[in-house]
Parts: structure tokens; sequence; C-alpha cells
């Protein structure tokens, strides 16, 4: 930066695309806001990026307005599965989880795969079993069920029904 000025820190956060109700949109922004704060906050104390990111996705896993963490989209069987991944670039690192039931916050995991391991992605069951190894609490898969997305569920199995007998 030109004439030795301090670079400040920025958080920037996206909580998904679409068309949504002003109600919805309202408690998406005081969610995202809460997930940058988070973020912020860990830089202001001298964390790293990778913290402030981790910080800020765990907000926004713990919320229900989002698709992620508490809140998810069920699978057809009424369960959830979360994927996450997080990338530090001045090394070239990067972790990720998929399909895992049963981690509150699936970001933290990811990172523990990123930092801890040799590997890049685990899935399913191995991604779970590994949350355990590195000290992350199993959380029972139906707390993590809210209730927007079993409506969401519901809406869905009543569309899908209503095409398959009009198709038939």
């Amino acid at each position: 930066m030109e004439g030795g000025g301090m670079l400040l820190p920025v958080v920037a956060v996206h909580g998904g695309a679409g068309a949504v109700s002003p109600q919805i949109l309202e408690e998406k922004m005081v969610a995202l806001r809460a997930a940058v704060d988070a973020g912020y906050a860990l830089l202001e104390r001298g964390g790293t990026s990778v913290d402030a990111v981790e910080a800020a996705v765990r907000v926004m896993e713990d919320h229900p307005a989002f698709n992620a963490g508490y809140g998810s989209s069920l699978t057809e069987k009424g369960t959830v599965e979360m994927d996450a991944l997080i990338m530090e670039g001045t090394h070239l690192k990067a972790g990720a989880v998929g399909a895992v039931r049963t981690v509150r916050n699936p970001v933290t995991l990811a990172r523990r795969v990123m930092e801890q391991t040799e590997h890049v992605l685990l899935v399913g069951p191995w991604a779970d079993e590994y949350a355990r190894e590195v000290g992350i609490p199993a959380v029972d898969n139906g707390s993590l069920v809210s209730a927007k997305a079993t409506q969401r569920l519901e809406e869905y199995r009543s569309f899908h029904n209503t095409v398959r007998q009009s198709i038939n």
C-alpha cells in the first residue's frame, strides 16, 4: 500500500442465492451481520484469516436461515448430510468434508482435515469417525433438523407426488 498505511481487514460472507421474502431477508441480514462480526472480532484480536472464516461460517451453520449446519436441506429420508470446505491460500492448503451426519459445525471438521491430515477430503462415516478422533463431539442427527427444513422437505414431497400423479 502506498504511503506505508495499514491494510484494514475485510470480512465478506454470502448467505445463498435465490428469491426470498422480505421477512426472511431481514432474518438473514441479521445473521450475516453476526457472522461478519464474529470473523472481524477474531481479526481484531490477532486471529488469522482462517480463524475468521471458521468463526463466520460457524455462525451461519448455527442459524436456521441458511442451508448449512442446523437448517441444512434434508435428504429424502429426512436426515441431514452436510458438506464444508475451507481453504488457506498462502500455503495452498484445503480441507473438506462431505455427507457428514453427526457434526454440528462441519467447517471446523474441514479445518481439522486441512491442518491435521494429509487428506483434502473425507466423506461420510469416515469424516464422522475422524471428528471423534480429533475430539469434535458427536451430535444426534435429529438435532440438526430445523422446522424450516422439515417444511421444505414436506413441500418438496407434495410437489413431487403431484407431478408423479399428473404423469401417470
